[in-house]
Formats: structure tokens, sequence, C-alpha cells
């Protein structure tokens, strides 16, 4: 790594196009999660892959899944169906909490359909019966995972894309209070922050990009700065900002017309914001609308779990872990660590070996470990799936830092 550079992240808000599909998709696994319990059914049986595509006044949901009764109803000929007035219900409460009642986008008036049907026999085969014997769930697919973290921020993110994410997440909080000016704003936004790095280490920001939609016609670039840089500000909080820094906000001007409106969005199109923001490598499997048996997910919540507890536990000040996976295949086929020459005292080898001892990274394992067979996902679909508070419900489990002293004590065995 070169000492000294700039590198940039850039963060959407809860009311991007793309973001809003995640948040109706991680409803959706959410609101299976709720109706298994309600109807006692195991929820270690849950399946579900959920698309969902939104325009003008218009939203799609598609997908597979394995439902609870109460999803369920007879159609004309007596068979099961899948009813959609819970999907469509589930969905509306997304919009309506995003903020959208526009002409274009407004959470009474979309059009809404619910195309989901039951899942492949051959996939739910090779996750129920694992095709290695080993009595654990088969890995929902095939697929390579990462998890990152490092000592920049204390959540233990990148600068870039901690920072990108915080912007909005206050704007956001003050548009949804009606704090003065900012409750003129609207829900669809971006932002992108760019740092300096010297000697390794952020130094302060060299350019701040957002561009966020307005309710107010009248509005230009100058007002919206107005407005917003102070939460700017206090979101950077001690990371200085450059006395030579480029700022641009709403940089095109009036941004009146946003969201699916004025944008189509779809499911798992912001990967990279959902990660690291770019400083570490993505799988390329997203995470909004599935289960925890699609190893795109629950894998790379353990590999991000893993390595920010290999960090906490002060074994490197960076980690990157690769974990892959086979279909129908419990146990992963390879388990990599590059610590980036910070290691302290202990080498990649030994801790591939020690993470193998402290947790089962078969998917069984791994939800039974960080507790993911819960309705909790809804909340990860926007400002990132890291970098996260752990929750009272359970959620932002693979957050936790209850591995830091089993590391270090495998790590001398």
């Amino acid at each position: 790594m070169r000492p000294n550079y700039l590198f940039t992240s850039e963060s959407v808000a809860e009311g991007h196009p793309d973001k809003v599909c995640d948040r109706i998709s991680d409803e959706i696994v959410d609101l299976v999660y709720r109706e298994a319990a309600k109807n006692g059914v195991d929820p270690w049986k849950v399946r579900i892959a959920c698309e969902t595509l939104a325009t003008t006044n218009r939203v799609v949901i598609a997908g597979e899944v394995r439902l609870p009764p109460s999803l369920m109803k007879k159609d004309k000929n007596g068979k099961d169906a899948i009813n959609p007035s819970k999907f469509k219900t589930a969905a509306r409460k997304a919009i309506r909490d995003i903020g959208y009642e526009q002409d274009g986008f407004h959470w009474k008036t979309a059009k809404i359909d619910v195309l989901l049907h039951s899942q492949s026999a051959d996939i739910a085969q090779g996750v129920d019966n694992a095709a290695d014997h080993q009595g654990n769930e088969g890995a929902g697919d095939q697929g390579i995972m990462f998890g990152y973290a490092c000592r920049e921020t204390p959540d233990l993110m990148p600068a870039p894309i901690y920072y990108s994410h915080r912007i909005l997440q206050l704007l956001a909080v003050a548009r949804k209070k009606g704090e003065g000016d900012a409750a003129m704003l609207g829900p669809d936004a971006k932002s992108q922050v760019t740092v300096r790095y010297e000697n390794g280490r952020p130094s302060e920001v060299a350019s701040i990009v957002l561009s966020t939609q307005h309710l107010d016609n009248g509005w230009d670039s100058a007002k919206v700065r107005a407005v917003v840089e102070p939460y700017i500000r206090e979101a950077l909080g001690d990371l200085k900002i450059a006395d030579d820094c480029n700022w641009y906000i709403n940089p095109t001007g009036k941004f009146v017309i946003g969201g699916p409106d004025g944008d189509a969005g779809l499911t798992g199109r912001k990967i990279i914001v959902d990660t690291y923001g770019g400083a570490a490598p993505h799988g390329g499997g997203a995470f909004s609308g599935k289960d925890t048996t699609k190893v795109d997910r629950s894998a790379a919540y353990a590999a991000r779990y893993l390595a920010k507890n290999v960090v906490a536990a002060d074994l490197a000040d960076r980690c990157t872990i690769q974990i892959s996976y086979a279909i129908g295949i419990a146990q992963p086929l390879s388990i990599y660590v590059d610590l980036h020459g910070t290691g302290n005292g202990v080498s990649e080898d030994q801790v591939e070996q020690a993470i193998r001892k402290v947790m089962d990274l078969s998917p069984t394992g791994i939800r039974r470990h960080l507790d993911l067979n819960k309705p909790i996902y809804a909340k990860t679909a926007a400002y990132g799936h890291f970098g996260r508070k752990a929750g009272r419900d359970g959620s932002f489990s693979w957050e936790k830092l209850d591995l830091v002293k089993p590391l270090k004590e495998a790590v001398k065995s």
C-alpha cells in the first residue's frame, strides 16, 4: 500500500431507487421470518430470494420462496398459491417510511405486482441435503465472499465509506424530524467523500460531493449547500476538511424529480456501497432479499465478523478474509487471510488456522453462531451492512467483538 494517496467512496440514501428496492426485498425477508414464527414454522426452513424493481408508480416483486401457511391461499382450482396482500402491505409501509409521497411515486398509489413463486426443487435439495453428508445444510450456491476490517474509524471500517454513510444518515434523520429547511429535502440522495491519506492514515477530506433531492422547486445549489453543510461538518467530526477541499453540492442544479420516478431501481445494484466502498474486494453477490442459507449474505457477514475480531484482537491493523463455497457442500472449500503486512507477531497461516478453530463456517454454523434466523434485515438495506451497531433485537450480530479472546488463544495453541 502506498503511504500517501487519495481514496474515494460513495454512499446512497434510503430513497435512492436501488435502495428502495433493497429495502422492499429485505422487508419481504423479514415478513417471511415473522410469519414463520407466528405459524410455528421452523425458521431454519425459511427460504427466500426476492428481487424488486421500481419505476414510476410501479413496483414489481419477484423471486423464489418457501412460505408459511399465513402467506398462502387457495387458487380457483383449489391449489396452494401465494397470497399477495401482505407482501404489498410490507412494500407500501417501506415506501411510506422512506418518505415517498410524490405524484410519480407514492406509497398509497403505486401499483405493486407480486410475482413470487416456489423455490426450485433442485436448489432446495442442495441446501437441505448437504452433499458431503456432514449433517449440515449445504451452501445455497457456489461463490466467494470477502470480509474486511481496518483501524481507520471506531467501527474498524475504511474512512471514505464510513463518512459517506454518516453524511446521509444525519440528513435522513433531520429530514424525518422536520428540522428547519432540512424538512424540505427529499428521500433520494448520493454522497461521495475523497480522503487524503498520509503515511497510510486518513489525514483530511480533499473533496465532498452531495446530490440531494429537494421539494422546493426554487432551491439552487447554493441554497442546498447552506442547508446541508452543517450536517456534513457534523458527520465528518474530527476528520479535518482540507483548506482547499472541493465542494460539489447538487452540481447539476435543481434536483426535484427523484427516486424511482426519476430513475428505475433494482435490488442488488449497490453492492460496493453495501460493503467497504471499494477499499476491499467484493465477491459479486448481493445481500438484500436473501435468507441466510444463501452464503452471498451469511458468509459475507461471517467474513466481516472474523476480520473485525482479528483487528480488534490486535493481531493486525488490517485484515482481508476470503471464504469460498460450492453449492450443496456445507464446509467452505478455502479460507484465505491477508494481513497486508500489518500482522502483529502472527502470520496469515496462523490466523487461517485460528479461524477454523473458533467458528464453524458451514451455513448452519454461521446461522447458529450469529443467530441469523430472525426478521432483522430491513435495517441493513441502507447505509451499509457493516460498521453498524449490534442491536438488542439481534441485528448486526456480525459486528460484535466476542471472538477477540478466542482468537488470541487460538493463535497461541
